[in-house]
């Protein structure tokens, strides 16, 4: 038995509980993920969700790897951003795990969470990160002391944008995965397969990126009876080679010869693919970590909270209130 730092993700869809040892191993998270049978996600009945599963959770979480609560040692949650009334549950799960075990509060930033387990996972140094999840599209960078945002979203995020379109179509969240099983079929069937007839509006903005017009050409597309198969191989080459184009970009302007995925989207083998290629081009390399720790998991929560409370920062109470609108660059980097 050692002592553990326990990880809290509640941002949006998926509550977790993840953990890492106090030598910095990290364990893999128990998930729950809310799943609506039609439209989106609702922030108030995925809270409620929430609630309903934590403590059967943290009971899956501290079986599955012999954790005990009298080893605890400190408790990390996502303070932001995400969805208020869900981040809500998760601070109040912490605050409450804190106060019975008198140990440490560490409020994370979610975003921030998303490099540290790639960087981890993946033993990289100093990358690019291309952030691509249902809420964020983004492509940040280390410099004096913060991660920058070098380009994002102006709209909505990529994964938003592909499980909206999904959805146009009967296809219940999460829409991504259908739309990869979709576009897969159509390249198996058409190997030589051409973008001409297929062309999409151009997503890249300077060093950002604007997806709802794409997504509403592809729709368009579909209505005028053009198949299903093709227009999910055309909006997937559009969207990611929009992020790949502006991950290049920063790459150059930041003089980093590395690319960390991260997010839901990272998932997609395709995006992996292209990501690859662009890397190698530029003799450099391209990471993914382990598909587990792309998606919204406790573990990088667990990750980024562990390096807080080894560099000597923990969360008051009075500073421990949820932010939903809380910025990559806000939070300061001292490891």
């Amino acid at each position: 038995m050692s002592g553990w730092v326990l990880g809290i993700e509640s941002t949006a869809h998926t509550l977790s509980f993840g953990a890492v040892r106090s030598d910095g191993t990290a364990l893999p998270a128990a998930i729950d993920t809310i799943r609506p049978t039609e439209g989106g996600i609702h922030p108030r009945e995925a809270a409620d969700h929430h609630r309903d599963v934590a403590a059967t959770l943290l009971d899956s979480l501290m079986e599955m790897h012999d954790l005990a609560l009298t080893e605890l040692q400190a408790v990390a949650y996502s303070q932001g951003p995400g969805m208020g009334p869900c981040l809500q549950v998760g601070a109040g799960i912490a605050r409450a795990l804190s106060a019975a075990h008198e140990i440490p509060l560490i409020g994370v930033n979610h975003c921030v969470a998303h490099i540290e387990i790639g960087r981890s996972e993946c033993d990289c140094d100093d990358p690019v990160l291309l952030y691509v999840s249902g809420g964020n599209t983004q492509v940040i960078t280390r410099l004096d002391g913060r991660y920058r945002v070098l380009g994002e979203t102006l709209d909505i995020g990529i994964g938003n944008m592909l499980d909206k379109f999904a959805r146009k179509f009967g296809h219940p969240f999460p829409g991504g995965p259908v739309i990869e099983r979709h576009a897969r079929t159509y390249l198996e069937a058409n190997p030589d397969a051409s973008l001409e007839g297929l062309e999409l509006p151009y997503a890249v903005r300077g060093m950002d990126m604007a997806f709802s017009g794409i997504m509403t050409a592809a729709v368009a597309m579909v209505h005028r009876g053009v198949p299903f198969d093709a227009v999910c191989w055309s909006l997937q080459e559009h969207a990611f080679a929009a992020c790949v184009e502006v991950a290049e970009r920063a790459m150059a302007h930041a003089g980093k010869s590395e690319l960390l995925l991260g997010g839901g989207v990272a998932c997609n083998q395709r995006l992996r693919d292209m990501c690859t290629i662009m890397a190698k081009e530029r003799d450099g390399e391209s990471h993914a970590p382990p598909r587990m720790y792309c998606i919204d998991n406790g573990t990088m929560i667990a990750q980024l909270g562990w390096l807080e409370w080894s560099s000597g920062r923990t969360t008051s109470l009075a500073e421990s209130a949820v932010n939903p609108g809380l910025r990559t660059d806000a939070t300061p980097i001292a490891w």
